[in-house]
């Protein structure tokens, strides 16, 4: 085997194999203290003094220096002019999963809706969009036209007022794939200010970036604490950790797809997690000489190897049933089942972001053009969590019209409650509209 290249590997029949894979998946970066404190004096600082600390913090920390926070937007003409200085493939290919990730979010909407009981009483649920949100997009390792319209284009189809874009500029200088992207997605507003400062800004508002409702976007550890940090001022889509991919595999897919499958997630960082589990040992060694053969041709060969060797992990399973009592306890972010028939998997998984069926079904094509969104929940959030949509751009308000009748038969359940609860104002409040 190649000096340079080393990917862990467990026994799911091992008797320290929980043990293994707890190590293997743990990441607590947010949760480190140099971390947290910069995160917070940038968040003080911005809700302090607003555009002076961003433009401190913008020279600072991307080598953009400005003598008015005002020349930190964008203009809508700018965003066009670079949809129209980008390539004609390029500009076919954003269109494209544009439209293809706007006819699947358009099947997650939801609409109001109200029933009236015998007696009269109406119940029902309001739904509404929000109405600003502020979308994330990374621009420091890579940029990621993807994440504008993943991000704006559901907000869009929420028939969101306002969509207010933040996007790091390092150097004065933004990828205008980023900039096309907003365009065609319908962006609203474009600031280039990145990092803790951005979620801040958007947070607590300056003079020149409006406060939004939400925050929706993956970005560093230092965008995730921010995140954190802030819950409760704004609402958040979710606190992402690295990238992770899980693939099972039978053994019959050819071990280089298998293998480019692997690195696609690997190349996002050092710090995301490409995992292969298969019954057959002879197949993970298949997949490691390939690996071998196809890494020195990688672009981003260095990360790759960097990831596989610190998170990477081959598993060797006994069967089906552990294989997805694995899946299930590691709930990946996203899961493709590389097997004979993935249907027949489906009912046993519980926990998975995105779930990529069959062989030609590449994790990749979920990350541009399939059509669901590709923010989805890391670190084992899938158990309770979901992939941005929608539902995660409106808000649901409850809706109660008693009729005469309705409250006087409420109203006795409500005083029983009520009184068991010892909070007698409740129960007179609805004694009052017992009828005698």
């Amino acid at each position: 085997m190649n000096d340079a290249f080393s990917i862990n590997r467990l026994d799911a029949c091992a008797t320290d194999f929980e043990k293994q894979l707890n190590s293997l998946l743990a990441w607590e970066a947010v949760s480190d203290t140099k971390v947290n404190a910069a995160v917070s004096d940038i968040l003080s600082a911005v809700k302090q003094y607003g555009d002076d600390a961003l433009l401190q913090l913008t020279a600072k920390y991307d080598q953009l220096k400005l003598d008015d926070a005002l020349q930190l937007e964008i203009s809508q003409q700018s965003l066009h002019a670079a949809l129209q200085r980008i390539n004609p493939e390029q500009r076919v290919a954003l269109e494209s999963a544009a439209e293809r990730i706007r006819i699947y979010h358009e099947y997650q909407k939801q609409d109001s809706w109200q029933y009236e009981e015998k007696d009269g009483t109406v119940l029902g649920q309001i739904v509404r969009p929000i109405e600003r949100v502020g979308i994330y997009v990374p621009g420091g390792k890579a940029a990621y036209p993807s994440t504008v319209l993943m991000d704006a284009i559901p907000a869009k189809v929420a028939d969101v007022d306002e969509i207010i874009m933040v996007s790091p500029a390092s150097g004065g200088k933004m990828n205008d794939m980023v900039l096309a992207a907003a365009a065609i997605a319908g962006v609203d507003r474009v600031f280039s200010i990145g990092g803790a400062q951005a979620i801040a800004a958007l947070s607590y508002g300056t003079s020149t970036v409006p406060k939004v409702d939400k925050i929706v976007g993956p970005g560093n550890i230092y965008v995730a604490t921010a995140k954190r940090m802030v819950f409760g001022e704004v609402g958040l889509d979710m606190v992402a950790g690295p990238s992770e991919i899980l693939v099972i595999c039978d053994g019959k897919t050819d071990p280089e797809w298998i293998a480019m499958d692997l690195f696609s997630q690997a190349e996002h960082d050092e710090d995301a997690q490409s995992i292969l589990i298969s019954d057959n040992a002879e197949y993970l060694e298949q997949v490691v000489v390939a690996m071998e053969k196809l890494l020195p041709s990688m672009e981003r060969k260095e990360i790759i190897t960097a990831s596989l060797a610190r998170r990477g992990v081959l598993i060797l399973a006994s069967d089906q049933q552990q294989i997805l009592a694995i899946v299930n306890r590691i709930a990946p972010e996203h899961l493709e089942l590389s097997v004979e028939n993935p249907q027949q998997w489906l009912p046993d998984i519980k926990n998975a972001g995105a779930i990529f069926m069959g062989r030609y079904t590449a994790e990749a094509v979920g990350d541009y053009c399939a059509g669901p969104n590709h923010t989805l929940p890391t670190s084992a959030t899938a158990r309770f969590s979901s992939p941005l949509g929608v539902y995660d751009f409106q808000k649901r308000t409850s809706l109660i019209h008693c009729s005469e009748q309705g409250a006087s038969e409420l109203g006795k359940v409500a005083s029983v409650l009520a009184r068991g609860e010892s909070l007698t104002a409740h129960a007179c409040s609805a004694e009052y509209r017992i009828k005698k």
